[in-house]
């Protein structure tokens, strides 16, 4: 999309950073667009993909995502979805990282994101409400980066190949069933991936099964049943790579997920 419609997402409220709250249904997509202000989003239900011309990120339920000012994205909702938005002023996002990333959520910033999407959102904030949003301020530089993207390969028809891959994946697609159809020679398919990606296919095809399998995850099915239809021989080999790219077992994640804090989110606008 050349020209996608630049959104005033509260460009009409003159602060450095405001809270929004939004709801989105499953299976809901927002088409490309991009907005002057950065976006730190939180999510608590639900599974959000964001797919960019640089590559697609994925961000679990508790977890966040970091989109800087002006850049172009397409978004997916995988789940009922329930979203709390900060929205950065460009001189309030110059901190921020230059590009995309799937963050993690302290509760600390879970709570002073239940606060400030209930606050005014228009006229001056008192000694107390001016002081919370400084206080998230300093607390969006702190949060760690998630290892939930996925490069996209820049030119057709490979991208178009790997986006439909990433939406609906098939774990057992090989090199040679891709190079034929792209009518590339498996060396000269092999060599063009890499370059346009920096990974191999067989690790950027399972970074994109791991993110395909968090919203079914999610969702409830079983970590036996997503690792077989992934590929995986047993339930085992799956939960080793889990745990390595984030940091937990399935079902210790998955527990973590079912039980948020019911008081510590705020309602949505």
């Amino acid at each position: 999309m050349k020209n996608p419609p630049l959104l005033p997402f509260a460009d009409d409220i003159p602060r450095r950073v405001i809270a929004l709250g939004t709801e989105y249904r499953d299976g809901q997509i927002i088409a490309p667009h991009n907005h002057r202000r950065g976006q730190l989003l939180y999510g608590s239900t639900g599974v959000v993909m964001m797919v960019t011309r640089d590559g697609a990120w994925v961000m679990p339920p508790e977890r966040g995502m970091w989109i800087p000012p002006q850049v172009v994205h397409e978004v997916h909702m995988l789940g009922r979805v329930k979203i709390q938005s900060l929205y950065l002023l460009p001189e309030a996002a110059e901190a921020m990282p230059a590009r995309c990333q799937v963050v993690g959520i302290s509760p600390l910033m879970r709570n002073l994101l239940a606060e400030a999407v209930a606050l005014p959102r228009h006229g001056e904030l008192d000694e107390r409400d001016a002081a919370l949003m400084r206080l998230v301020e300093h607390e969006m530089h702190r949060l760690p980066a998630l290892p939930l993207s996925l490069p996209l390969p820049k030119t057709d028809p490979l991208l178009r190949l790997c986006r439909t891959f990433l939406l609906h994946p098939t774990p057992h697609s090989t090199i040679d069933e891709w190079s034929e159809a792209l009518g590339l020679s498996r060396r000269s398919f092999t060599r063009l991936f890499r370059r346009e990606t920096s990974l191999s296919f067989v690790a950027w095809r399972q970074q994109a099964c791991l993110m395909a399998a968090l919203p079914r995850l999610a969702a409830g099915e079983a970590v036996t049943a997503v690792a077989i239809d992934l590929g995986y021989d047993n339930p085992a080999a799956f939960t080793t790579m889990f745990k390595r790219v984030l940091g937990t077992p399935p079902r210790t994640y998955l527990e973590r997920q079912a039980a948020p804090a019911e008081g510590s989110l705020g309602a949505t606008n």
